[in-house]
Formats: structure tokens, sequence, C-alpha cells
């Protein structure tokens, strides 16, 4: 007699494959947090719209290099430590939640990311110190 289909024995999914499947979850999830180029090019990964060949022509490219990048995406997006700081969001300010974004997600090395803060404030203070001399002093050469 032939066994229905409920009592039929089901291949059991592998811990590995559960795993994999929950990362690949989570990184769909967290993708989002990207932009630019580096958000096309994870979508285009996840999604298998594109080989590295055509990624990297998108790009501009060679194509080890959008290999590296998209894997350092990828750890950067599962690493999860943007997302803690997110979870703990009143305990930072907003330039602070900024400024992981751009260590944690973007990957920018702290010194840039403290020079570009330092040009922003430098710039802001060097406008009103200009638009004060500006207003007393009309000499042009």
């Amino acid at each position: 007699m032939a066994r229905s289909r409920a009592f039929q024995k089901v291949n059991p999914i592998s811990r590995e494959e559960t795993e994999a499947t929950n990362k690949i979850d989570l990184l769909r999830c967290r993708a989002g947090l990207l932009t630019g180029k580096d958000g096309a090019l994870v979508q285009m990964y996840l999604n298998g719209t594109g080989t590295l060949n055509q990624m990297a022509r998108l790009a501009g490219v060679n194509e080890a290099n959008v290999a590296r990048r998209i894997h350092k995406l990828v750890r950067r997006l599962l690493d999860g430590q943007y997302i803690t700081c997110l979870r703990s969001r009143d305990k930072f300010t907003q330039e602070q939640i900024e400024m992981a974004r751009d260590y944690f997600v973007d990957g920018l090395p702290m010194k840039e990311i403290g020079q570009a803060r330092n040009d922003v404030l430098r710039g802001e203070e060097y406008d009103e110190k200009n638009s004060a001399a500006d207003d007393g002093n009309t000499n042009s050469h």
C-alpha cells in the first residue's frame, strides 16, 4: 500500500542551511541601510541580477574590487554593531549616530570621519568670521 504524503519522510534541513538562510534574511533586511553604489551592488548580489563582471562594468572598476567590496559590505551588515547603536539611540546624540553609520556601515576610517566633522565645524566658523569681516571691509583687488 502506498503511504500518504503526510507520512512520507521529509529530508530535514541541515543546521548549516538554516543558519545560511537566516543570514541571508538578515542581510536582506539590513541592505536598506546602504545607499548609492554600495546599496545597488548588494541588492544586485542578493537578487542574483548580475554577475560580478556585469557589476564591475556598471561600477567602472575591476571585478576583484567589486567582489572585495561586496564581501566587506556583507560582513559589516551582518556584524550588527550599527544596529546595536540604533537600539540604544537614546544614549547617543544624532551626530554620534551619524558617525556610527559612517564607521560601521560605510566603513569610513575614524580619522576621515573626524576630519569631515571638523571641516564642517571650521566651515561654519569660517563663514561667520568672514561675513563679519566682509561687513567692515569692502576693499577688493
